[in-house]
Parts: C-alpha cells; sequence; structure tokens
C-alpha cells in the first residue's frame, strides 16, 4: 500500500532552516537504499539542497545531483528535480511543491512549514492521498 508521511517542522534548527529536514530525509532514505527523488519548488531551492546535501553530515557522502546537470541521472542515489524537469517517478519522494506528485510511487514524505498560516495546501494533500488509499503518518520534527 502507498504511503504517505508528513514531517512537521518544530525542532528550532528545523524551524530556522527547513532544508536541513530535507536532507535529513533524504539521508534516512539512502540509508534504507532506496531511490530518492525530491521535487524542488524551483531552480533556486533545487541548489539550495544540493549545497546542503554537500555539507549535511561531514562523516558521510550522500551521494546527489541536480537532474539533468550531468550524466548518470539513473544511478544517483538522491536526485534533485525542478518543475521543469521531466525525471521518471522513484520509490521514494520527497515532495517540497504545492502539488501532490503524479506517477507511481511507494512512498512521499511531505515537509510542513512550521507557520500554522502556510499549511493549507498540505491539509489539502493528505485529503488527497487519503481518497487514494495511502496509509498515512505524522510526525513532529
Amino acid at each position: 500500500m502507498p504511503r504517505a508521511d508528513f514531517y512537521l517542522i518544530d525542532k528550532p534548527r528545523f524551524r530556522e532552516q527547513p532544508l536541513l529536514l530535507v536532507c535529513e530525509l533524504a539521508r534516512r532514505g539512502y540509508a534504507a537504499n532506496l531511490p530518492i527523488l525530491v521535487l524542488a519548488r524551483d531552480a533556486a531551492q533545487a541548489e539550495a539542497i544540493d549545497d546542503l546535501l554537500w555539507a549535511f553530515d561531514p562523516d558521510e557522502y550522500l551521494p546527489h545531483q541536480i537532474a539533468g546537470m550531468d550524466e548518470g541521472d539513473d544511478d544517483t542515489p538522491i536526485l534533485v528535480a525542478t518543475p521543469q524537469m521531466d525525471v521518471p517517478s522513484r520509490a521514494l519522494l520527497i515532495n517540497l511543491r504545492d502539488a501532490a506528485p503524479a506517477g507511481s510511487f511507494q512512498r512521499v514524505l511531505e515537509v510542513v512549514p512550521a507557520d500554522p498560516a502556510a499549511r493549507g495546501p498540505l491539509r489539502e494533500r493528505w485529503k488527497h492521498y487519503q481518497a487514494l488509499g495511502f496509509e498515512l503518518n505524522k510526525y513532529d520534527m
């Protein structure tokens, strides 16, 4: 059964830099040997995630790249895609866009902003996944 996990930004370090949570989720997925696709909102966000992944864990390299930048997109465990990129879906999606992702995937991770006023689209996505029969989970991070 497909699964949607919602991660609510709670801890101060994630409140200050929400994209650190994306890196933490990517690290967990990589540790579980899942191919990961990060759906960035735009090119600037994709570059910010790319930069953070280089420095996120000084003891462990997280192999990643922005889709379409180099050869080997298919072989890269963590692929970051902008909305302009047409990239095949992967088993694990980290969605940072306003719309629910299309395509086939086993699991989607949604990052929920700390600001309650910014959570409207995520409530809609919760209902969307629920209607599709997804298993739903919520975590405070």
